[in-house]
């Protein structure tokens, strides 16, 4: 049986929103890298990764499992 690898945002290591945590997760990487990878994103875009945040954050559920 195949498990689906889903996308969440993170409620136990977040900062904001948990966006950069949950990607940090399904992509099994370290939450600081994609951290330090969104600020030099917005640095280097002009900050138009803000909107890119925003729309994430409404986007990509919380993990309701942690819920039940």
């Amino acid at each position: 049986m195949t498990t689906i690898k889903r996308l969440y945002r993170s409620d136990s290591d977040k900062m904001v929103a948990g966006v950069c945590a949950g990607i940090a997760a399904y992509f099994e990487l370290d939450p600081t890298l994609v951290r330090v990878g969104y600020i030099l994103f917005c640095v280097f875009t002009a900050f138009a990764g803000v909107p890119v945040y925003l729309i994430l954050w409404i986007v990509i559920p919380r993990n309701k499992n942690l819920y039940s």
